[in-house]
């Protein structure tokens, strides 16, 4: 799919402050192939404008982000209004719908500021609702809106495309406004996707997943989610062991030498030790199609033939060096496999102990 996972991470990550996997929003769409699966540098939200006379598609546009409702909203105590007259209950219905135009007018003007006759675009992100005379004035004047947009979103959009949140429209300054290249509406049966995408230095990012059916989509977005995480562990760690089963291979080699300096009946627990550290080089070998067996034996023997890692090569089911290949796995993962491995097998021994106590007791 040619994404680049290493990527994703790299906009957010600042001197001294740790990754977060949270600013890659991971979108998916049951539509044409998973070779179409790819890395927009920017963000995909799963709605779109609300009034069918805003454009679908504009260039080099501005980005509001806000949180400020353009509706009718119910008081939150019981209140009513008394009046004697037609001409009185005008003047109320006037006076609400001037809260929310006041509002929208201070939009259009600042649209009319920056945009004046030129081709850029206008485009509002609201958390909070939009009342459909505020979408028709707004539509008018050539803006895009998008209401109720997810909070995530939100934090992702000022991110991506700069600016900042604004809670009220009183003090609005072209700094607040973010920008993007370009922003489109794609609707897929009747779901409805915005693309902000061509960020000047996106600080989050989107890997768009797309498939033929859920299981597909499914198995891409472990992957991924896998693949980001251990490229977090990576860089966190600044370091990588061999894989391929390169790693046990060397413990066991390791521990059978330990073993001829021990004394006793611990060489059986190094042994045991020894022989566990097999089991994953045995899953790989059997996940391939291999006999397991037949492949220790060819990884053993050159493990004592050569100075390097030795692992297992999945197609031809033959030793391979693996750091020549480019097969890594994490340090932190295989540093807490054997401590938890470690960790449980002693509580599995404590337990067959106090059990064995506790039978010889009752038989006293």
């Amino acid at each position: 799919s040619g994404i680049n996972a290493e990527w994703p991470l790299r906009p957010g990550k600042k001197e001294g402050e740790p990754l977060d996997l949270h600013m890659v929003e991971i979108m998916s769409m049951e539509h044409k192939t998973e070779m179409d699966t790819k890395l927009i540098k920017g963000l995909v939200m799963d709605h779109g404008a609300r009034h069918p006379d805003m454009p679908k598609k504009v260039t080099d546009a501005f980005i509001l982000t806000c949180n400020v409702s353009l509706e009718y909203e119910k008081s939150e105590v019981n209140s009513g209004f008394f009046y004697k007259s037609a001409d009185e209950r005008e003047k109320l219905v006037k006076a609400e719908r001037a809260f929310c135009d006041d509002k929208v007018q201070q939009i259009i003007d600042l649209k009319r500021e920056l945009v004046g006759d030129s081709d850029k675009g206008f485009v509002v992100v609201n958390q909070k609702g939009v009342d459909p005379n505020s979408l028709d004035a707004l539509a008018r004047e050539g803006i895009v809106a998008l209401r109720r947009a997810k909070r995530r979103n939100m934090e992702r959009i000022v991110l991506a495309c700069g600016g900042t949140a604004v809670n009220c429209f009183d003090e609005l300054k072209p700094e607040q406004l973010g920008h993007a290249g370009l922003f489109y509406e794609h609707v897929l049966g009747d779901d409805k996707y915005s693309f902000i995408e061509e960020c000047d230095n996106p600080q989050s990012v989107t890997i768009l997943i797309k498939g033929p059916n859920k299981h597909t989509i499914t198995q891409i977005k472990d992957a991924v989610r896998d693949g980001l995480r251990a490229v977090k562990n990576a860089i966190e760690d600044q370091m990588v062991v061999p894989g391929a089963g390169a790693f046990e291979i060397a413990i066991y080699q390791a521990l059978q030498e330990y073993k001829n300096e021990v004394r006793g009946k611990q060489r059986l627990g190094v042994q045991a030790y020894a022989d566990a550290m097999l089991i994953i080089p045995k899953c790989l070998a059997q996940n391939g199609g291999h006999d397991a067996q037949e492949c220790l034996v060819k990884m053993l023997q050159e493990y004592k033939g050569v100075d390097k890692c030795v692992g297992l090569d999945l197609e031809t089911g033959e030793a391979m060096y693996p750091a020549e290949a480019g097969i890594w796995d994490n340090y932190c993962v295989k540093k807490q496999l054997l401590n938890s491995a470690t960790v449980i097998s002693s509580n599995l021994l404590i337990v067959d102990e106090v059990m064995r106590a506790g039978m010889s007791s009752l038989k006293g």
